[in-house]
């Protein structure tokens, strides 16, 4: 027996948001490929279901098991970067935020990314976690290779002349198809870039949101329910200098204002509802215009300290003006009390099966509740619209779609299955999420 299996619990497994808890038989936290295979085929043997679990960012049940829990804490950092072919190939464990410290350290960056930095490599890209880009896609869509480990074993190195079926469909796999232990993404010289944050009126945010798009490398903004009021964000890339956030301005912005106060000013809206609108209006005024230019991921990301529970449509990006406007008509109207802003992101068409952007360019709409606040009533309200506008749910984040809408709004669904139907006739890595959102 090795020293993996020595490390077992039987403890709750829950996410980052507290609304999905697990308890696993056992855990491991496998220091090589070799070990994994291992816990896989004694997993197997023992009859227990398989899942790997990152940080937890997702708010669905996708990495949740009453069996064998894998942490890939220890498979993490650097294998390689090959500059000549500009790519790196990190441990799938790797945490996001190290991967980006570490490419900066080389001169080198991801070309994209979303706006928090604290999930895994692996389980960002399986739920395809994505920013927002006019011609640069999801961190996903950045893959070059992947290894995979399966469900009897054997170990896959994936890529679109290698094994190149399992390639289109694992970039984005849920965990369905085995575990992935490394990664190789595209990187390029490290770049800057210039963030200008405007307040704008939601009517003039809409009527140019096309414009908005195509004049900007990187575009979005955020809508604060009961109010007319928007802010905007433009990333473009910059000849420099470098000009980042002063210390105590930057401070004020992203630590007091988004994170303290807005803390504050959600624990008082879940105790006093009423209050929600007035709150709305007050925080909606107090993000001021700004522009600064730094390094990518220092301008992509953002700290997220306030937790909450998150619902995000990809819709044809046409239907996206539309789709907004009928999510502030519906909470106008409604007895809703709604404390965070919605965010809206776009992002190019690509060629992954299960991409919320496969085939076709896309937006994104965001809805959000502060953690404990019921969120039901709200988030089947918003899906009802989406849905209607052929919708496409982000998989790490609270939907009720089942196979039978999603083989609908996905033309490489069968893909998709019939990969995992080869790889994993078993189900070794199947749970109740996975079996509602593909079938089983």
């Amino acid at each position: 027996m090795t020293e993996t299996y020595a490390r077992t619990a039987t403890s709750p497994w829950r996410n980052w948001a507290g609304n999905v808890t697990a308890r696993p038989a056992r855990t491991v936290s496998p220091a090589s490929v070799d070990e994994l295979a291992e816990a896989l085929r004694r997993a197997s043997e023992d009859g227990l279901r398989v899942k790997p679990a990152g940080t937890g960012h997702s708010f669905t049940a996708t990495a949740a098991t009453d069996g064998l829990l894998i942490r890939p804490d220890l498979l993490t950092g650097i294998r390689e970067i090959d500059r000549t072919a500009m790519t790196v190939t990190v441990e799938a464990g790797t945490p996001l935020k190290r991967l980006n410290t570490a490419l900066a350290r080389e001169g080198l960056s991801l070309t994209n990314m979303g706006d928090i930095m604290e999930q895994t490599v692996a389980g960002a890209t399986s739920t395809g976690t994505h920013g927002t880009g006019r011609d640069s896609a999801s961190i996903s869509a950045q893959i070059r290779a992947l290894e995979l480990v399966t469900a009897d074993g054997r170990v896959l190195t994936c890529s679109k002349t290698e094994n190149p079926d399992v390639f289109a469909v694992a970039r984005i796999g849920l965990g369905a198809l085995g575990v992935i232990t490394a990664i190789t993404c595209a990187v390029e010289p490290v770049f800057l870039l210039t963030a200008r944050e405007e307040p704008m009126p939601f009517d003039k945010v809409t009527a140019d949101f096309d414009q908005l798009v195509a004049e900007n490398e990187h575009f979005e903004f955020y809508w604060f329910p009961h109010t007319g009021n928007c802010n905007t964000k433009r990333n473009n890339r910059s000849a420099g200098p470098a000009a980042p956030p002063g210390r105590v301005s930057g401070w004020i912005e992203d630590e007091l204002l988004s994170n303290g106060v807005f803390q504050v000013a959600c624990s008082l809206g879940r105790a006093v509802p009423a209050t929600i609108p007035s709150i709305a209006k007050l925080s909606s005024r107090a993000l001021s215009a700004r522009t600064y230019t730094d390094i990518p991921y220092k301008v992509f990301t953002s700290p997220r300290r306030v937790r909450f529970v998150e619902m995000e449509y990809a819709l044809p990006r046409e239907a996206a003006v539309e789709a907004l406007r009928e999510v502030r008509a519906m909470v106008d109207r409604s007895p809703l009390r709604v404390s965070f802003p919605v965010e809206v992101r776009t992002a190019p068409a690509d060629d992954i099966a299960l991409s919320t952007a496969s085939g076709r360019e896309s937006a994104y709409i965001a809805v959000h509740l502060y953690r404990g606040t019921p969120y039901q009533a709200y988030f089947t309200a918003v899906e009802r619209i989406m849905t209607a506008h052929g919708g496409r749910p982000h998989w790490g984040k609270i939907n009720t779609r089942d196979a039978a809408y999603l083989s609908g709004v996905y033309p490489r669904f069968g893909e998709f299955t019939a990969v995992r139907d080869r790889l994993d006739p078993d189900r070794l890595f199947a749970n109740d999420y996975l079996r509602r959102v593909l079938g089983d």
